[in-house]
């Protein structure tokens, strides 16, 4: 690293932290080459939902119906200016809440202990019709005269403002280690309500430190109830069961909405019953809420700049573990803060977070679910993932194109994501930058695609490789092209890019993958390129032009094993690499759906199947392995773990001895095979029981 790059990630806040890890980890050895199989699982076990294409791919109310939180809405005609913090609540606000307010357990209970002692504490979360229920709780108990109270600046103070008969609201009262409540404050305060035959509502964060203080946690009706109480004064009880059986309703029900939303929602579906609107319009509906509601996280001041850190992070990891999205999140905080406000250096309570709250912020689930690791599942993993999918891309986008003094900062960190040693963070790293190509595909080539590209490890080119991957199955224009010209092109990095991402592509585009690899090795190497390297072992772009190969036959199979076959024997350019990726493919030791080899298993359903094309062309390939002088010796090993296999295995062993019956159709396939059998021992030395079985099979003794 030279000087200047040093003294410049010291004045960095950002990478203040990472400064000697980044030297040591560009001191360490490179990553070992990761098998292409092996990356390619790692690729969909950890990519957003919509890679499943390789493969083949609860909700909060509102009791009250008008009001969450600090923010309150009305039903039918312009919504009015929000209330000033603290002064008298208008008479009519109660009158419109009464026709659409709707009670639930957590009101009763509420409203219990407001009865008798006069002041209740309601915990919950903003926009889940805590404002709402504590002006419904005061007016059920006969309070004439609502107030609404400013947070004072000491608890204590706040008995002052208890001058008259009234039902008094404070809303967000903060309460946190820090400043606490006391149960002595709140024996005084009740002192004076009662003197005054005043009540008081007093809503916290469901985060607020009250101890042993009684409190009511506020949980409110479902969003369809919150619906019903919207749409009925308008339209009528009975209309309510066909609007609610609409197609367009239930998928509406089934994501997270603010209340806003789903009042404005109900505009629609009344407008819908009058015949004003039809179903194409009401299903349209649900991205607009989801975009204003992204909106609103990115451009008001609340969240603070931590929270919407944790949002995008979120966003990157959506379904993945918790700890590694607020672990992450923190990094970007820091980055992000650095372009905000660089004069002063970020501050992370390091056990300031609450999980619930920042989910609740996010309007999204955690759940317990195993996790997939290079050595297995892991069970007891807590994931988190938004209730609404369309909202992590959206997110991603809008930061990307809507807020570019952002991007220096995201991009940067991305880039570190993608240097990680977790398989989930490197992944989410290219998935991140996918989502990005799709929103402003040159912005995001320049700033993280080519880089990796560019760059001198093979882990960062994989990340490049499965970036591009991800943006063609998402339909990015212009994939293609970039794929195939960098497959053909001079610069090392990028064609190794682009042939290990065709490779992972072939399951969706075989026929265009594999004339684009076609060409690639009609392509003429370099003037110093050898055909085989010093440990015998071909150069690196041909064991990638194999390893594409490879992916192509495991994943596909039949059409690219149909068309490999042809060009074996027709085109002396490809026949090597045909070759060279059919024993990997051979090597391989895991079917993804059983414990076999996955070539051994596709032989012997084809040959159960009795599909000669396939069973012969397989056949084919072998016979061609066994007379190669090149791959003779690594095939035959392959073969002898197969026979060690089959000891156990009995479905192994009847695959093995239609497979050698296949190849043994000359004098010297006969000797050959009988000597390989003969050479498959235990550890006494003495001939395998599958071997021995086999020769007697095959009628080699």
């Amino acid at each position: 690293m030279s000087q200047e790059e040093t003294a410049a990630d010291a004045a960095n806040p950002a990478d203040a932290q990472d400064g000697e890890k980044k030297q040591r980890d560009e001191a360490a050895e490179e990553q070992p080459r990761q098998e292409a199989w092996a990356a390619r699982r790692d690729l969909i076990a950890h990519a957003p939902d919509f890679v499943s294409t390789l493969v083949a791919r609860d909700q909060f109310g509102q009791a009250g119906g008008t009001h969450y939180g600090d923010q309150h809405f009305h039903f039918g005609g312009r919504a009015e200016a929000p209330l000033p913090l603290s002064g008298p609540i208008p008479h009519a606000e109660i009158e419109e809440l009464k026709v659409v307010f709707r009670g639930c357990q957590s009101f009763d209970e509420a409203l219990e202990l407001l009865r008798d002692d006069r002041l209740v504490i309601l915990s919950g979360g903003r926009e889940t019709g805590r404002r709402t229920a504590a002006l419904m709780l005061l007016h059920r108990l006969g309070a004439e005269r609502l107030r609404s109270l400013d947070p004072p600046a000491s608890f204590p103070a706040l008995a002052d403002q208890v001058d008259s008969s009234a039902g008094y609201v404070l809303c967000d009262l903060p309460v946190s280690r820090n400043r606490p409540l006391r149960e002595a404050q709140l024996h005084c305060l009740r002192e004076r309500l009662e003197r005054a035959h005043a009540r008081m509502v007093i809503t916290v964060e469901p985060s607020a430190a009250l101890g042993d203080l009684p409190s009511v946690r506020w949980e409110p009706p479902s969003a369809e109830n919150l619906l019903h109480a919207h749409v009925t004064p308008a339209a009528g009880e009975s209309a309510w069961p066909e609007l609610c059986g609409l197609t367009a309703v239930k998928e509406f029900l089934t994501r997270h909405h603010r209340p806003d939303e789903i009042r404005r929602f109900a505009l629609r579906l009344v407008a819908h019953h009058r015949g004003e609107v039809d179903e194409a319009e009401l299903a349209a509906f649900g991205e607009t809420a989801v975009a204003t509601q992204v909106n609103r996280w990115l451009t008001e001041e609340k969240p603070e700049l931590r929270d919407k850190a944790f949002l995008v992070s979120l966003a990157v990891f959506d379904k993945a573990p918790y700890a590694v999205t607020a672990e992450l999140a923190d990094g970007l905080f820091v980055r992000l803060h650095d372009i905000q406000d660089p004069n002063v250096r970020p501050s992370i309570p390091v056990f300031g977070s609450s999980r619930e709250e920042r989910l609740r912020l996010a309007h999204a689930d955690g759940y317990m679910t195993a996790e997939v690791t290079e050595w297995g599942p892991l069970k007891g993993r807590f994931c988190a993932a938004f209730r609404d999918e369309r909202t992590a891309p959206m997110l991603l986008e809008e930061v990307w194109n809507l807020h570019p003094s952002a991007r220096p900062a995201f991009a940067e960190w991305i880039r570190k994501l993608a240097d990680d040693r977790r398989p989930l963070v490197r992944t989410r790293a290219a998935s991140a930058a996918a989502r990005l190509a799709r929103a402003d595909l040159s912005s995001a080539m320049a700033h993280l695609i080519e880089p990796w590209a560019d760059g001198r490890k093979p882990h960062a080119w994989l990340t490049a490789a499965n970036a591009l991957t991800m943006t063609q199955l998402l339909d990015v224009p212009a994939v293609s092209r970039i794929l195939h010209d960098w497959c053909i092109g001079d610069v090392e990095s990028r064609r190794w890019t682009a042939i290990r991402a065709y490779g992972l592509l072939g399951p969706v585009l075989h026929e265009e993958t594999l004339a684009a690899l076609v060409d690639a090795m009609h392509r003429p190497p370099p003037a110093e390129a050898a055909s085989v390297q010093e440990d015998g072992e071909p150069p690196e772009e041909a064991r990638q032009l194999a390893d594409a190969l490879e992916l192509l036959l495991l994943a596909v199979r039949d059409p690219v094993l149909t068309a490999l076959d042809e060009l074996r024997r027709t085109d002396r350019v490809v026949r090597p690499h045909a070759l060279l990726a059919f024993l990997q493919a051979c090597r391989q030791t895991k079917d993804d759906d059983s414990d076999r080899p996955p070539v051994l298993a596709w032989y012997a359903r084809a040959a159960a199947a009795e599909d000669p094309a396939a069973a012969r062309q397989l056949a084919a390939f072998w016979d061609a392995l066994l007379t190669d002088r090149t791959h003779n010796p690594k095939a035959l090993g392959v073969l002898r773990g197969w026979v060690r296999g089959a000891d156990d295995d009995p479905e192994t062993e009847s695959a093995l001895a239609s497979l050698l019956g296949a190849l043994v159709t000359t004098p010297t396939d006969r000797q050959r095979v009988s000597h390989l059998l003969g050479t498959v021992r235990d550890s006494r030395g003495a001939v395998t029981p599958a071997a021995d079985r086999l020769s007697k099979r095959l009628a080699l003794d």
